[in-house]
């Protein structure tokens, strides 16, 4: 065990690694006899029949699947194209000397955090037509998805750039740049470096957050297995079948992350 665990907590002892494994056994049983119920009910009910999953075999049912991955994968890049840079930016002002641009700064911050993503898309589809402001379906889900990620990436940002050594920013201020092109050219791209594997990390949860797209109609990945399920009367399967495409692809976005923090570490 490294040094840094042991800061955490004391390492277990003998009897401690005894209750520990014992713990592990009982939970691993109680799972496995909690999943082998849920299959029983599932087959009871003719879930796990043939006809419920030949389906997924057919290349029109593949195609309509692989086209809400690429919508939901085209949410996530270009949020991911508005919401890092608008975070970045916003994490340097709220670094800045300015205090009125830092109260602007962190009042966005503050705001956005706080309102659900659900309300924000209620808002572009409800409220914005009503004033006469309306937006193609894309739009009304990606702009809600990047004002709602922009803050936590901002902090991610203002984190990596606070823990960086203050000798950098003032060797470059003595070169005579300005703070913008000190944080731009020095302290930023040393921060980015570090953050990378946590930036990785926000793609999760902005791939999860594009699955809101049921409620400004928009066809990604969830709102096609919703379909799918009501129309071949598959529910459950489809939305299985979904999962499993949502799993696969966090796990790799983790795993590139995981890859990305041992390199660093390296």
């Amino acid at each position: 065990m490294s040094d840094e665990s042991r800061l955490l907590f004391d390492v277990p002892g003998p009897r401690a690694r005894r209750r520990i494994r014992i713990a592990t056994g009982v939970s691993l049983v109680a799972i496995a006899a909690l999943l082998a119920l849920v299959l029983h009910q599932f087959a009871q009910h003719g879930q796990l029949a043939a006809d419920q999953w030949s389906m997924y075999g057919q290349w029109p049912i593949i195609h309509f699947l692989l086209t809400g991955i690429g919508q939901t994968l085209l949410v996530t890049a270009v949020g991911a194209a508005i919401a890092f840079p608008l975070g970045a930016l916003i994490a340097l002002v709220r670094l800045s000397r300015n205090r009125v641009a830092r109260a602007l700064a962190r009042g966005y911050v503050e705001l956005f955090r706080a309102i659900p993503l659900l309300l924000l898309l209620y808002v572009f589809l409800f409220a914005l037509p009503r004033a006469g402001l309306t937006f193609p379906i894309f739009w009304q889900l990606l702009i809600p998805i990047a004002l709602s990620n922009a803050p936590v990436v901002a902090e991610i940002f203002r984190a990596g750039v606070l823990a960086q050594d203050r000798g950098q920013a003032e060797a470059a201020h003595s070169l005579g740049m300005t703070y913008w092109q000190a944080m731009r050219w020095v302290v930023l791209p040393q921060a980015v470096r570090k953050l990378l594997p946590a930036l990785v990390s926000q793609l999760v949860r902005l791939l999860k957050d594009s699955s809101l797209g049921y409620v400004v109609s928009y066809l990604e990945l969830l709102h096609k297995t919703q379909v799918l399920g009501e129309y071949y009367h598959t529910v459950l399967s489809s939305y299985l079948v979904g999962a499993a495409c949502y799993v696969v692809i966090n796990a790799s976005l983790s795993w590139l992350a995981s890859r990305l923090e041992r390199r660093q570490r390296g």
